[in-house]
């Protein structure tokens, strides 16, 4: 049957596959809603005043001083 429908609309087999293939993940493209990431923040005030401005090299050592690390 689809080769005739390919036929009738003089195109290849293939083609007709193709067309509805883009054609059907084009719709659901359509109707997914695009990812949003949730915000993950808490309600703190950024950083420390101690370290405000320090490198990342510094804030790293203070977050595992005493940690082994």
């Amino acid at each position: 049957m689809a080769r005739l429908v390919a036929a009738k609309r003089g195109m290849t087999l293939r083609q007709l596959v193709d067309a509805g293939l883009r054609h059907t993940l084009g719709e659901h493209k359509k109707v997914t809603k695009p990812f949003k990431l949730r915000s993950a923040s808490f309600g703190g005030a950024g950083l420390a005043s101690d370290v405000q401005g320090e490198s990342w090299d510094h804030l790293r050592n203070v977050a595992y001083e005493g940690r082994g690390g």
